[in-house]
């Protein structure tokens, strides 16, 4: 037993916590919070969240120049020695705005998969996210988790990284898989359709169907939009989907396909019948309802238009 060397490790972060005060581990921690010119710090590299010059942008200036930047932005320093911002995207362009030549940054120590993972985090406190942020942001993430997990071990052939990591995101998310892999699915979409999705003008399923056609087909499908001033339904876009795996989907098909009058696009006009009665003769038949209130409003009509006329004089 003499002269045999344990196995037993502490790990150095527990041993700087064990011979060290929560004093000194706060000032270490201060020691990474500086004050960083703005000219040195690059944004995050396909950073997915918009930054707006929005309402809320102006209220964040007037709070910067009133009181500073209250939490630090996160960055950490590339090869180049310049740093590269991971969350304070808003508070950068606040300080920008602002007139600002620095910002109060903490530095941290991550690779470029950690800091995707901080990045997309420290973003979803956001108050209001698009369609588009979720889809480029759960992209990125889940990209980064797989390369994260490493390969497969002996025992189980299949890559750790399709094992566990949609689980996690979901987890960590608050989503179902498979709304995560529809928002992925948005980021195959022309910028056109993504912006009607972000608008609302193009449901989820929908866009899903959308996203599975090459892109000179959703150019088709946009040139169609613009024309006709309406979107496709998800009936509509699973034909079109359809018609392309079968090789079978041409600018003409398009067109046809969205020139189908939709059932939620024909337009009703409902009127009560006993309120409309009321105010037709007695001796109007009510099989000629109809015709007697299309004549009425041809001479309401007409009536305005004099009327228009005669305040232009």
């Amino acid at each position: 037993m003499a002269g045999r060397k344990s196995d037993f490790t502490l790990p150095t972060n527990t041993l700087d916590d064990l011979f060290s005060t929560q004093e000194e581990r706060d000032d270490a921690k201060l020691a990474k919070i500086r004050d960083i010119p703005l000219t040195e710090i690059d944004n995050f590299p396909d950073h997915p969240f918009k930054v707006r010059d929005d309402e809320d942008m102006i209220q964040l200036v007037e709070s910067v120049k009133e009181r500073g930047v209250i939490t630090p932005a996160t960055v950490r320093q590339k090869e180049d020695g310049r740093y590269e911002l991971i969350s304070g995207h808003r508070r950068k362009r606040a300080c920008e705005l602002a007139g600002f030549e620095a910002l109060r940054c903490e530095v941290v120590d991550l690779d470029r998969d950690a800091a995707t993972v901080l990045m997309v985090e420290s973003n979803y406190q956001r108050s209001q996210i698009l369609p588009s942020e979720k889809a480029f942001a759960y992209k990125m993430r889940l990209e980064a988790m797989k390369r994260q997990a490493g390969r497969p071990s002996k025992d189980n052939l299949v890559p750790v990284g399709l094992n566990f990591s949609r689980v996690e995101l979901s987890e960590q998310s608050g989503e179902s898989q498979t709304q995560i892999q529809r928002y992925i699915r948005l980021t195959s979409l022309v910028p056109e359709l993504l912006d009607l999705v972000d608008e609302g003008k193009i449901k989820m399923r929908p866009a899903v169907e959308l996203s599975y056609l090459d892109e000179d087909s959703q150019r088709a499908v946009v040139d169609e939009i613009d024309l006709n001033q309406c979107t496709p339904s998800h009936a509509q876009t699973i034909r079109m989907r359809q018609f392309f795996t079968d090789g079978k989907l041409t600018p003409e098909v398009v067109s046809a396909i969205m020139g189908e009058e939709k059932p939620n696009q024909r337009e009703k006009i409902v009127l009560r019948g006993d309120k409309v009665r009321s105010l037709i003769p007695k001796n109007i038949p009510v099989s000629q309802t109809e015709d007697y209130v299309v004549k009425a409003l041809e001479h309401y009509s007409r009536f305005l238009r004099q009327r228009a006329e005669r305040d232009s004089r």
